[in-house]
């Protein structure tokens, strides 16, 4: 499907920028990469709930068409991951709107209304879908507060671009069990049944709640689908991330791609290369299958033909006998066929000028068993296991180190502060020992000699800190033969000013060896590039699946209450190379309507609600007081 313009449009005239401070806390995303573990289990997340959690009301209000409740409760995901939540988005803001009376008293029906992307406070959603229900249905709604917005957002952020990559996490986490407390809340009002619903963010966070409710539960989520991942990196909020910040933060702190980057699965990787292989081997076999088995007829058939040949050839004798060897040997050629032997009897057969029919019949059934050949060479199918580019600039990297060390170019301590992936300082032998490397034009790296300079500025700044730093040869070449002069007094007193350790430019030196970033690497245009072709993209693609695919979370209690909305021309949430919805969550049902991500958005709040409408109807027919209706 091709993407909206207008969704491309209007995402590039929106100036803000998300994730401007980077990935957050690797302690933070390691608590919370844990924690995920635990919510995706239904039974276990449940626990985390009890059914009386106080919430404290704050307004009781009859109006003239509804009755307006307020209040608020702590958020429960500070109680288990204590300093993750920023105090001010610790307390959970709702509003709640009910029929002043209710028209079946067995049915009290009560969606929660998640906010999409931008969606402060409660007007929103209290105007286009909260009223409008309670109008058309007399469905109840409950508005709650995003963590990070409106009530509970930081002082220091800019509208709604959350800082850290680890912020969208805390507000998933946030949700769900401020979900459940809801939940758990309107049960014990005697209300229901039950629903939760949202748009684009709020769709996919609605679907993450409704994971962890053992109950029936009315599930709409609208223009969201299986992962968040695709949001970020395919779809056109992947150009409102910095994404060269996220890059150097990852490269520089070696607890990303050591311990973090191995707490994560891509998700789809593994489930669309699977299905694609499992579906390509199965077509390959089928194919294989039957061209052996049209080979086979094919054969029978030429034998009986040669054997009806060498009946018919009685009116030339000598010619008689010429054709007849050579039949004689396509017999023999086609019988070693049929027990799968690789054959050619192109030198074999001579060609009879006196008999051009006989000639072309040879010609002809030539080709077809050397075509049989080639479909019996091609059919066994190898799976190869491409190891990907930074593996091979590991190893490069780590078979020029060991060169060196085996020709005592450098030492063995060096050697293994080199090939470890942790933050390292050199000493004065150490030091030397690669300026000598230089010297002998034996090149470990260009990016390593172009921060050989660096260090040399700095030298005023570690004397001034009092650190022994070992002095450098100043007649070090770089890769284009310049010599590498001693810094002017200027830059003497600039590094004066610039309070960095040794230990500091050292790690600068260690994230631009070959292994940590590849030779001449450009800024990321997301653009242009594929998100496979980038570390810090698949970290990105990694994190985001692990925390917010579908398929890493239970399945809701009942899939046929549930009714997805999604613009088939969604250019802010790609389908493309993700799970889809229907086989995450068999029974579940998917509508579409024509139209972009911002359009639908705009124009089709009515169809949203309908589908609401239409699952809680399904609701009442199914379940009664969460037991099936016979």
């Amino acid at each position: 499907m091709s993407a909206s313009k207008l969704d491309i449009v209007y995402r590039s005239i929106l100036l803000t920028k998300v994730f401007t401070k980077g990935w957050g806390k690797p302690e933070n995303l390691k608590r919370l990469f844990e924690f995920r573990k635990v919510v995706s289990n239904r039974d276990e997340c449940f626990k985390l709930i009890e059914r009386d959690y106080p919430v404290t009301i704050t307004k009781e209000q009859n109006l003239t068409d509804f009755k307006l409740v307020e209040g608020y409760f702590t958020t429960p995901l500070e109680r288990y991951i204590p300093g993750i939540v920023p105090e001010v988005a610790q307390k959970a803001y709702f509003q709640a709107l009910f029929p002043i009376t209710w028209a079946d008293a067995d049915a009290r029906p009560v969606c929660l209304h998640l906010a999409g992307t931008g969606d402060h406070f409660f007007w929103r959603r209290r105007n286009l879908m909260v009223k409008p229900l309670l109008k058309e249905a007399g469905i109840g709604g409950i508005i709650l507060e995003n963590p990070f917005y409106g009530l509970r957002k930081p002082t220091d952020q800019i509208r709604s671009s959350l800082q850290n990559v680890s912020d969208i996490f805390v507000m998933g986490g946030c949700l769900i069990l401020e979900s459940l407390v809801l939940f758990q809340w309107c049960e014990r009002n005697g209300l229901g049944p039950l629903g939760v619903t949202g748009l684009s963010m709020g769709g996919h966070m609605a679907s993450l709640a409704a994971t962890n409710w053992p109950k029936p539960l009315v599930l709409v989520p609208c223009l969201s689908w299986s992962t968040a991942s695709a949001v970020f990196l395919q779809g056109v909020m992947a150009h409102s991330i910095n994404w060269d910040l996220l890059e150097d933060q990852y490269l520089s702190d070696g607890v990303y791609r050591e311990k973090l980057s191995k707490m994560v699965t891509i998700v789809d990787e593994a489930f669309l290369a699977g299905k694609k292989f499992a579906r390509t081997f199965s077509e390959k076999i089928n194919e294989t299958s039957q061209e052996t088995k049209a080979d086979n007829i094919s054969n029978q058939q030429t034998t009986a033909n040669v054997d009806k040949s060498k009946d018919n050839l009685n009116v030339h004798p000598e010619v008689n006998r010429q054709n007849l060897n050579v039949l004689n040997t396509l017999n023999t050629k086609e019988t070693k066929l049929n027990n799968v032997d690789t054959i050619s009897i192109k030198d074999d057969i001579k060609c009879i000028k006196k008999e051009p029919s006989i000639e072309t019949k040879i010609a002809k059934e030539n080709n077809k068993i050397v075509h049989s050949a080639k479909n019996l060479e091609t059919s066994t199918i190898n799976i190869n296991l491409v190891r990907s580019d930074s593996e091979q600039e590991v190893e490069n990297l780590h078979n020029e180190l060991k060169k060196f060390l085996d020709e005592n170019k450098i030492s063995n301590t060096l050697y293994n502060k080199l090939i470890s992936n942790k933050k390292f300082e050199l000493d004065v032998e150490e030091i030397q020992e690669l300026n000598k490397l230089n010297e002998g034009k034996d090149k470990m790296c260009t990016a390593l000699q172009h921060k050989i300079e660096d260090i040399m500025k700095y030298d005023k700044c570690m004397a001034q800190n009092n650190v022994t730093k070992p002095v450098i040869d100043q007649n070090v070449t770089n890769e284009k033969g310049a010599i590498l002069e001693k810094p002017s007094e200027t830059e003497q007193s600039k590094s004066k000013h610039e309070k960095k350790s040794w230990n500091e430019m050292t790690s600068d030196i260690w994230n631009h060896l070959p292994f940590v970033r590849t030779k001449n690497m450009k800024k990321i245009d997301i653009s242009k590039i594929h998100w496979r072709d980038r570390e810090a993209l698949q970290f990105m693609r990694g994190i985001m699946d692990e925390c917010t695919h579908l398929s890493n979370f239970s399945v809701p209690y009942d899939t046929s209450l549930i009714i997805a909305v999604c613009a088939k021309h969604d250019a802010y949430v790609p389908r493309e190379d993700v799970g889809a919805l229907e086989e995450i969550w068999p029974g579940a049902e998917v509508r579409y309507v024509d139209a972009g991500h911002v359009s639908a958005y705009l124009l089709h709040q009515s169809l949203f609600r309908s589908c609401i409408i239409e699952a809680f109807e399904r609701s009442k027919k199914k379940w009664k007081n969460g037991k099936h209706v016979v």
